[in-house]
């Protein structure tokens, strides 16, 4: 079993790079940890009484309105491809000091995004009967984690990145203890992260930066935390969580 940090071993409907993906993408032209902070989102923080798995499971059955945040990926993108479909699970730890978000480190030997942090999950198989399905499976593959122990709440809107997916946000509220087993030379670890600091907007940075040889403007948003850099579409799919739960 590979390392697995912060014990986790023990234990309705939401937005720069995915970690997890098995087809050749473009090399990154820029080291995400060495660009330059332009701004921090600063939003007020979710409400410590929204953080429970009762408070998210009504919110999921009765949503509010609220503005999804645009993604930097999808300029172009529809008008060259067809988007592959996958699925992420965010799978929510009801832990008895708080909620936490569980999350993966992708391995440093892999070809595609080494060493990039990600919700478990990928592209849909010709056998998955939903999206949900897919990251199901998916999360059983890569961490181990059995269905059993998974309680699906909801989805969020569906994320385009610049690879070429369409990516459904599956949420669940997970409740230890359980066993996780990270898939070998693909996750390099597995850690959880409080849902309360993901959930706060000074932690949400906006980082900018001009890629090399003239091939344009990037920005992506960041939530460094310890020692785990947490960004692009992994960032922008928490981002679209946040503003889901502040509505």
């Amino acid at each position: 079993m590979l390392p697995v940090h912060g014990d986790a071993s023990q234990s309705g409907t939401v937005p720069v790079l995915f970690v997890f993906f098995r087809i050749p993408v473009p090399r990154l032209l820029f080291d995400p940890q060495c660009v330059p902070v332009d701004s921090v989102a600063g939003e007020q923080c979710v409400l410590d009484t929204r953080l429970n798995g009762m408070w998210l499971r009504q919110r999921f059955a009765a949503p509010e309105d609220w503005t999804q945040e645009s993604s930097d990926e999808r300029p172009g993108l529809l008008a060259t491809r067809v988007p592959i479909p996958a699925s992420v699970l965010l799978p929510i730890v009801e832990r008895s000091h708080g909620l936490t978000m569980l999350l993966t480190q992708r391995s440093p030997n892999l070809t595609n995004h080494p060493g990039q942090i990600a919700f478990p999950g990928g592209r849909a198989d010709v056998g998955d009967s939903s999206s949900i399905e897919t990251a199901l499976r998916e999360t059983e593959e890569e961490i181990g984690l059995a269905r059993r122990h998974i309680d699906v709440i909801g989805t969020l809107p569906e994320y385009i990145t610049m690879t070429g997916y369409q990516i459904t946000p599956v949420v669940a509220l997970v409740q230890p203890p359980f066993e996780l087993r990270a898939e070998p030379g693909e996750v390099d670890e597995i850690f959880e992260v409080p849902l309360a600091f993901l959930m706060d907007g000074m932690h949400h940075q906006r980082r900018a930066l001009e890629l090399p040889d003239g091939a344009g403007h990037r920005t992506f948003y960041a939530m460094p935390y310890e020692r785990f850099f947490i960004w692009g579409a992994t960032a922008g799919i928490l981002r679209n969580l946040f503003h889901f739960l502040r509505a």
